[in-house]
Formats: structure tokens, sequence, C-alpha cells
């Protein structure tokens, strides 16, 4: 059992030169960076899909524009 233990801790162990080595790597890739990224785009999907379902079941009228009007005389 002891054993066991100590195989799961040196499996666990990262040196300090390792992590170096990985962070001055170009082709590294942060993949909870990219999870982050993937997240947001299917919320903005998910948004602009229920934005689209309120304009269709509710549409915002346009603008009345206002008519210039010459000022009034007095």
């Amino acid at each position: 059992m002891a054993q066991g233990r100590r195989t799961l801790r040196r499996l666990n162990f990262i040196s300090s030169d390792a992590l170096t080595a990985m962070s001055q790597d170009d082709k590294l890739i942060d993949l909870n960076a990219e999870r982050a990224k993937r997240v947001h785009d299917l919320n903005d999907k998910r948004l602009n899909e229920v934005r689209q379902a309120f304009e269709q079941a509710m549409p915002l009228g346009k603008p009345k524009k206002k008519p210039k009007n010459k000022p009034k005389k007095r």
C-alpha cells in the first residue's frame, strides 16, 4: 500500500524545469483558455437565438420620425 502511494506521488510531481520548458513552448495550447472561448461562443450563439425569437414574437416598432415643424411665430 505504501509503495502505491509513493508511485502516485511521483506521477503527480512535475519538476520546475519541466514547467519552465512547457511555458516557453510556442506550440503549447492552453486548454482552459480554448474551452473558455468555446463556451463563450456557444453562449453568444444561444443569446442570438433567443434575441431572434423575441424579435419574431414581439417585433420592435420602428421609431417614428419627428416632423420638423417651423417654430411658431408669436
